[in-house]
């Protein structure tokens, strides 16, 4: 057994090569000169370390030549031995030799017991987490199966609505024909009382006179053309009902198609399980939100389009009744009115004299909206123009401050409000054009009022002259109520 220790300040070795045996006298007064030779050095600077109390190599005594060579010899001969140190070479107590041991076995059992917690705790996390899954997963299945609930039952009550609404366009189409045809009908009789007031308009002079026949026939021809007027307005709205029933029909179809797509999408999802084919990673694809509405939008979605489809068909509904009122209407006003005027035929005069007042007055009342409107149409493009330079100002100190560096770039209370300065003239602005092009639209509307107006009257003023003529060898013949009903 070889001992080898080293300290800061004395070295501890076994000698290369002796095999000399000093004389036990010479040991023992090695051990005589040796022991009151000793001195301990301490250091008061280091007075942990156990070191500090070995004689150290450089501090020898100062002796003669001869016993510093015995001592020499001595020491390389017995210090190899552990029985020849004295008390002062030992580095620890036993007591330090139990607590270390103690500490090894207390830091052992800690390392296995947090490894031990650890492992269990690992072990119970993997079964939460997995149980966690599958009742996630069977969460989001039933989601999906709910979903496909609520698609099936929307999709039914699309279905339901847009037959319902096939069948109402069908209606309405067959309603519009017949006023088309009783519409046609109606230029005959017109034609008539045109050619009665132009014979009657040839009378010159004294002749020009307004008598009872002229009332009757110009009532005629204003029930005539009122009932064509009247034709013609629900004519463009069966025309526009029918486009309004087309669209919605349309919206009803894309809403479907897009819920047949949903549902076997939904539907493949729904039966997808871990063992399928297909399944892949798709990664960020949590991060990432496609969605365009919200269950509640979604849902309010079909049944805005359902409801839409349901006031568009009552409307629709609504204005076959109306038609099939007006046709009848129109009928008996045309029928009575052609019965009167072969009673009377001298109230024309005066009557068409009122009528072309009217005209007049409703056009006055016209042309001055025309000029009120054309004064607002200016006030909404300065008030656009005015709305200029403030979106100019809020844009651009929003490209101002987002040339700011770093993390100065940031979504500051100021940087909200200038969004919401943006937005708000933006809106404005929009607010504004949409106003103006409604009174453009509403300036058009007038201008096509005078325009019609204006015609109405040189076509008042014509029926007067024409209305002069001979009239009654025209009305032998009238059309019979099926045919200003449609039916022939």
């Amino acid at each position: 057994m070889e001992l080898i220790g080293s300290t800061q300040m004395a070295t501890y070795t076994r000698p290369k090569t002796s095999h000399f045996l000093p004389a036990i006298s010479t040991t023992a007064s090695s051990y005589r000169s040796h022991q009151p030779a000793l001195t301990l050095n301490q250091n008061s600077n280091m007075p942990w370390r156990t070191n500090t109390y070995f004689r150290s190599g450089s501090a020898i005594p100062s002796v003669s030549a001869l016993q510093r060579e015995n001592l020499d010899l001595v020491r390389a001969k017995t210090m190899f031995y552990p029985s020849n140190r004295t008390a002062l070479s030992t580095r620890y107590m036993p007591e330090d030799w139990f607590k270390s041991n103690h500490s090894n076995y207390m830091e052992s059992e800690s390392s296995r017991n947090s490894a031990e917690r650890l492992r269990r705790d690992t072990i119970r996390m993997i079964q939460d987490k997995d149980q966690m899954t599958r009742r996630t997963q069977d969460t989001t299945s039933k989601n999906i199966g709910e979903r496909l609930k609520d698609i099936s039952f929307w999709r039914s009550e699309l279905n339901h609505e847009i037959d319902n609404m096939v069948t109402e366009i069908s209606s309405l189409t067959d309603v519009k024909r017949r006023l088309e045809r009783a519409l046609a009908e109606t230029e005959g009789p017109l034609q008539v009382s045109q050619e009665c007031l132009f014979h009657r308009e040839k009378r010159m002079s004294i002749d020009l006179v307004h008598d009872d026949v002229e009332k009757d026939l110009i009532k005629e021809v204003e029930v005539i053309k009122s009932c064509q007027e009247r034709m013609r307005r629900h004519l463009d709205r069966a025309i526009a009902q029918l486009e309004s029933n087309r669209a919605a029909q349309h919206e009803l179809e894309r809403d479907l198609s897009d819920k047949v797509t949903a549902q076997r999408i939904d539907d493949r999802c729904h039966h997808l399980r871990n063992t399928s084919d297909g399944i892949s990673y798709y990664r960020g694809i949590d991060r990432m939100d496609p969605s365009i509405s919200l269950p509640d939008s979604w849902s309010k979605f079909t049944d805005d389009n359902i409801l839409h489809s349901q006031s568009e068909r009552a409307a629709s509904h609504k204005l076959r009744d109306e038609i099939e009122i007006l046709l009848n209407a129109t009928s008996n006003e045309m029928w009575n009115q052609f019965n009167s005027l072969n009673v009377s035929f001298t109230n024309r005069i005066s009557e068409m004299a009122d009528a072309k007042n009217n005209l007049q007055a409703h056009l006055a009342k016209t042309l001055q909206e025309i000029f009120q409107t054309e004064m607002l149409i200016e006030a909404l493009k300065k008030a656009i123009r005015d709305k200029e330079n403030p979106l100019k100002v809020a844009q651009t100190r929003l490209e101002e401050r987002s040339r700011r560096p770093n993390v100065e770039l940031c979504r500051d209370n100021p940087h909200h409000r200038l969004v919401t300065e943006v937005r708000e003239i933006e809106d404005t602005v929009h607010k504004l054009r949409e106003r103006l092009m409604e009174a453009e639209n509403t300036l058009q509307t007038l201008v096509k009022t005078k325009v019609a107006l204006e015609h109405d009257l040189s076509i008042k003023a014509n029926s007067l002259f024409l209305d002069q003529e001979k009239c009654m060898g025209m009305r032998k013949s009238f059309p019979s109520t099926p045919r200003l009903v449609g039916y022939t």
